[in-house]
């Protein structure tokens, strides 16, 4: 007879026999999964510095491989050349043409890098209203321009994507625009001292409108889909005219503005601003409401808004067009943390208008016209609800905002024909002239 230990070592080897016959059969009948192709690549822990140093090596090569695949400046004036050799007449003005026929002769003769230009599909892309069935020589060597240059751009930017996960996060956009700084020639005057609040500026841009969520990355896409980085690189442009200067954020004018107004705010020189200090913002007509509701949802340190967060803030109110800028206004006005803005919330912030109004002797206004007149410039789907995605919808966002959380914004809208009627007598002033 068996000893107990001897029947179940047997009955496990029986076990592992047919379990392993059954496995065996069962992969061997089904081969599909073999076709599947490893869509998970683990990537490697913090202590394994080997893969890690592999992993950037490959993606430096990677990068490398790419940025060679772009046309270079010689081959982009031998492409321009050969595209002025083979341009088609009739000349309609000044503007040289190019047919299909000439197009792909050209395509054959500008070599492998720029085969992926000459397709029907760009041709058809950029084909107008000429009775020829031509193409602008210009139109297309500018669209070959403008996609080098957004892979340049896309290679530069994968550089400092120190994950390798196709996005950037706050340091890694600090050092990018840091290390841009010496090639703009418009900032050739910023003091060295002055690099990191500039760089903090340009940052918050790109973080306000393109990290909604605050996650504290940004794609790499949606950077170059913006206009944000051509803004920046405007700033290579050594005749900039003083008009596009004041209107470009990053232009050191601007920067040099938003950082000045910062310090003639913070009166006691702390290098925060309180509540009171940052009343004085604009006109300083901001109500005290809508103020404590900064403070009470804005990140602060010990009750005062350092530079960061004052960033934040000015971009919200100088854009409030802007959906980023009506989200981050109206998280202010929903006061329940509902979704939405009922008569309740627009009554709440509305008071604080009517008593400044009182203040400067003004005769208030009756809240229950200001309300129909707001949700008659909405028009939500809820008639007893604003959503955020009715204001954005209503394109009446800005002035919605500006009546509830500003006197100014509030008297401009009151006064509007008034306004329009002055302008309208001085610009016929100017026409007499």
């Amino acid at each position: 007879k068996k000893t107990d230990q001897e029947l179940k070592d047997e009955e496990m080897e029986l076990f592992t026999k047919y379990y392993m016959e059954w496995k065996g059969g069962r992969k061997s009948g089904i081969t599909s999964y073999t076709n599947i192709p490893r869509f998970y690549y683990r990537l490697p822990a913090e202590d394994e510095v080997l893969l890690q140093k592999l992993r950037e090596e490959s993606r430096a090569v990677f990068l490398q491989r790419k940025s060679r695949e772009l046309l270079d400046n010689e081959e982009l004036q031998n492409l321009w050349f050969l595209l002025d050799k083979h341009q088609t007449s009739p000349m309609i003005g000044e503007e040289a043409m190019i047919n299909y026929e000439n197009f792909l002769k050209v395509g054959e003769k500008a070599g492998t890098k720029c085969k992926q230009f000459f397709t029907a599909k760009i041709f058809a892309k950029l084909l107008h209203n000429d009775p020829y069935g031509r193409i602008s020589i210009m139109q297309f060597f500018n669209y070959v321009m403008r996609k080098v240059w957004l892979h340049q751009t896309r290679i530069g930017l994968s550089l400092y994507d120190v994950a390798g996960q196709g996005y950037l996060r706050e340091s890694d956009l600090e050092n990018y625009i840091l290390e841009l700084i010496p090639t703009l020639p418009q900032l050739d005057g910023l003091e060295k001292s002055f690099y990191s609040f500039y760089v903090c500026t340009a940052v918050r841009k790109f973080f306000f409108f393109l990290d909604p969520l605050r996650t504290g990355k940004i794609k790499i896409q949606d950077i170059l889909a913006c206009s944000f980085l051509d803004d920046l690189l405007e700033l290579r442009d050594e005749e900039l005219s003083k008009e596009s200067q004041e209107t470009n954020w990053f232009s050191a004018p601007s920067a040099l503005r938003v950082y000045g107004q910062y310090l003639n705010l913070d009166k006691d020189h702390n290098g925060m601003l309180s509540k009171e200090e940052l009343s004085r913002y604009g006109t300083g007509t901001l109500t005290n409401i809508f103020l404590d509701r900064v403070f009470q949802e804005c990140l602060t340190y010990d009750g005062e808004m350092d530079y960061k967060t004052y960033l934040d803030f000015v971009l919200a109110l100088e854009n409030r067009k802007e959906p980023a800028a009506l989200q981050y206004i109206f998280k202010l006005l929903d006061i329940e943390n509902k979704g939405y803005l009922n008569v309740f919330s627009l009554n709440y912030f509305f008071r604080a208008i009517q008593e400044q109004m009182k203040i400067h002797g003004q005769e208030p206004v009756s809240f229950q016209d200001v309300k129909d007149e707001i949700f008659d410039m909405v028009k939500p789907k809820d008639p007893y609800k604003i959503s955020l995605q009715d204001l954005i919808n209503s394109s009446q966002g800005d002035t919605v905002t500006s009546i509830l959380i500003d006197l100014n914004g509030f008297w401009t809208y009151e006064n509007r024909e008034v306004l329009v009627a002055s302008d309208n007598d001085s610009a016929a002033d100017v026409d007499d002239t």
